[in-house]
Formats: C-alpha cells, sequence, structure tokens
C-alpha cells in the first residue's frame, strides 16, 4: 500500500472507532522517518488503548498489515509504526503539552473526508 492511501486509511480507521480531531501531516520534506504522521486523541486511557488495539486489528483484518512497533501502551501517547506512517493516539491533555503538530507546522496537512 501506498504512504498516502496508508496515511488515509489508518485516520479512516480511527473515524471509524471514534478517535477525535485526527489529523494527518506529510513529514516526508522534513524528516527520514516516515512520509506521513496521523494524530488522534482518544477520551480517555482505556480509550486511547481501544483505538490502538482496534487499528491493529482491522489493518490486519483489511489489509493484513501489522505495525513495525508499538510504544506507550500504559501511558497517555501510544505510538505505531506503520513504516512509512507513524501514529500517535493521546489523551488530550498529553496531545496539548506535546503538541505534535506544531513541532510540524511546516509539513502539509491532508484533507480528510469521512
Amino acid at each position: 500500500m501506498q504512504p498516502l492511501d496508508l496515511a488515509k486509511t489508518i485516520a479512516a480507521i480511527l473515524d471509524e472507532k471514534k478517535g477525535i480531531d485526527i489529523v494527518a501531516i506529510h513529514t516526508a520534506e522534513q524528516t527520514i522517518l516516515s512520509d506521513y504522521f496521523v494524530v488522534c486523541s482518544g477520551t480517555s486511557t482505556p480509550h486511547v488503548k481501544a483505538l490502538t488495539e482496534d487499528l491493529e486489528f482491522e489493518m490486519k483484518k483489511r489489509h493484513d498489515i501489522m505495525p513495525r512497533g508499538v510504544e506507550g501502551r500504559t501511558g497517555g501517547w501510544i505510538l505505531l509504526d506503520y513504516g512509512t506512517v507513524l501514529v500517535h493516539v493521546f489523551l488530550p491533555e498529553q496531545r496539548e503539552y506535546y503538541h505534535i503538530e506544531r513541532l510540524w507546522e511546516d509539513a502539509e496537512k491532508l484533507e480528510l473526508e469521512f
């Protein structure tokens, strides 16, 4: 799957699972870490955990794709590494504190339509 399609697919699944304030950022020009970041929030720690678990399940079921790694399963910020797409799922207060979108404000944000 191409990076753009992967980012849009991930964002759509997070939206289906009631992720909040989903943003996809094209980072390929700014970093070698990934081509896209997908950032979203959950309403509570259980919701953040459920969003990431459901995303993993749906990506495996629909596209046979698993993350290369997952970090932070017990905190208010969980990172899933899908290679060309890094997914950040936050509690609102953690997202505000780290404000990843500000760090990548020069990067293009995708128009997401759900």
